[in-house]
C-alpha cells in the first residue's frame, strides 16, 4: 500500500510540476490582444496562441512583424490584404517560427534573396504566395528555387505574379512538393515543361497567364499543355482552369493511369465535347462548370490569343 501511495503521489507531483511548467510557458508568450489590435484573428489552444490570420495586413510594417515573430508557437499564418510591408528585411522577422506549418502571404515585396529566409521555417507543409513582387525588379522568380531546402514543403501555391520561366524554372527544383496551384502569372509553354521535373507532384491546378504590357500575348495553357501533363505520371488530381480546350486535347490526360479527379473550370470546350467526357475518362471523377456569360467575356477580353 505504501509503495502504491509513493507511486500516486510521485505521478502528482510529476503532474502539478508539467502544468507548472506549461502555465509559465503559456504566461510567458505575448497576449493575443496584441494581435488582436493589429486587425488579427487568432485562435488559442491552451492559452497559447497558435493560429493567426490577417485580412487586411496593408498596414502592417517592421515593428507589427517583428511582434508577431514573438509567437514562438504560431503553427499557421495568414497574411492578406496587400502585405507590402513584408520585404527582405522584415520577413527576417518570422525567422523564429519553427513550428510554423501553413503560411499564406498576399501582395509581399519580396526579392529573390529574401527568400532565404524561409529556410528558417524548417516544419513549413503549406506555403501560399498570391501577388508576389508585383512588378518588382528584385525578383525574377529565382528565389523560389530557395524553397528546396524546406524538407516538409508539400503544398505550393505562386500566383499572381509578373515573374515568368525563371518562377517556373525554379519550381522543378522543389521535387519534394505534392500539390503545386499556379494561375495568373507571367510563364510561356516553355516554363510549363520544368513541372516535369516534379517527381513527387500528384496534384496540380493550373490556369492561364496574364497579359503584361497592355499587349495581346500567347496563352501559357492550350492543348499543347496538356501533352506535357500527360507526362507527369504520378497526377492523381488535376484543374484545369480559363482556357480553350479541345476534348482530343483533354484526352492526352488519359495517359496517366493514376488519375482519380478531373476538375475542368472555366474552360471554353464544344458542348458537343463536353458530353463525351465521363466516357473518355472512365473510372475518373470529372467535374466540368460551364462558363458564365460573364466568364466567356472576361476570358476572351484578357487580349490573349486564344
Amino acid at each position: 500500500m505504501k509503495r502504491c501511495s509513493l507511486l500516486s503521489i510521485s505521478i502528482l507531483i510529476g503532474a502539478l510540476v508539467g502544468a507548472s511548467l506549461f502555465a509559465e510557458e503559456a504566461a510567458s508568450q505575448p497576449k493575443a490582444a496584441a494581435l488582436t489590435a493589429l486587425g488579427g484573428k487568432v485562435k488559442e489552444t491552451a492559452g497559447v496562441v497558435t493560429g493567426v490570420q490577417f485580412s487586411d495586413c496593408s498596414k502592417l510594417g517592421a515593428a507589427e512583424f517583428k511582434l508577431i515573430g514573438q509567437f514562438k508557437q504560431l503553427k499557421s499564418l495568414v497574411m492578406y490584404g496587400s502585405c507590402k510591408g513584408l520585404n527582405d528585411e522584415t520577413l527576417a522577422s518570422l525567422s523564429g517560427l519553427s513550428l510554423l506549418d501553413e503560411l499564406g502571404i498576399d501582395g509581399m515585396t519580396l526579392g529573390d534573396e529574401g527568400f532565404k529566409h524561409f529556410t528558417a521555417l524548417t516544419n513549413l507543409r503549406s506555403l501560399s504566395l498570391f501577388h508576389p513582387s508585383w512588378n518588382f525588379k528584385a525578383f525574377t522568380g529565382a528565389g523560389l528555387s530557395h524553397l528546396k531546402e524546406l524538407p516538409k514543403l508539400e503544398k505550393l501555391t505562386f500566383a499572381g505574379s509578373t515573374a515568368g520561366d525563371v518562377a517556373l524554372e525554379s519550381v522543378g527544383q522543389l521535387t519534394q512538393l505534392k500539390d503545386f496551384r499556379t494561375w495568373h502569372t507571367a510563364q510561356t509553354q516553355a516554363g510549363n515543361a520544368h513541372l516535369l521535373k516534379l517527381s513527387n507532384l500528384k496534384e496540380l491546378y493550373i490556369g492561364q497567364r496574364l497579359p503584361m504590357g497592355g499587349k495581346p500575348s500567347a496563352p501559357s495553357f492550350d492543348d499543347s499543355t496538356l501533352a506535357t501533363l500527360a507526362r507527369i505520371k504520378t497526377l492523381e488530381r488535376i484543374t484545369l482552369t480559363e482556357a480553350r480546350l479541345t476534348l482530343s486535347g483533354i484526352a492526352q490526360l488519359k495517359a496517366l493511369s493514376g488519375l482519380k479527379s478531373l476538375k475542368i473550370l472555366q474552360v471554353d470546350l464544344p458542348e458537343e465535347d463536353v458530353k463525351k467526357l465521363d466516357a473518355t475518362f472512365p473510372g475518373v471523377k470529372v467535374e466540368f462548370k460551364p462558363l458564365t456569360e460573364k466568364e466567356r467575356d472576361d476570358l476572351l477580353s484578357k487580349k490573349l490569343k486564344l
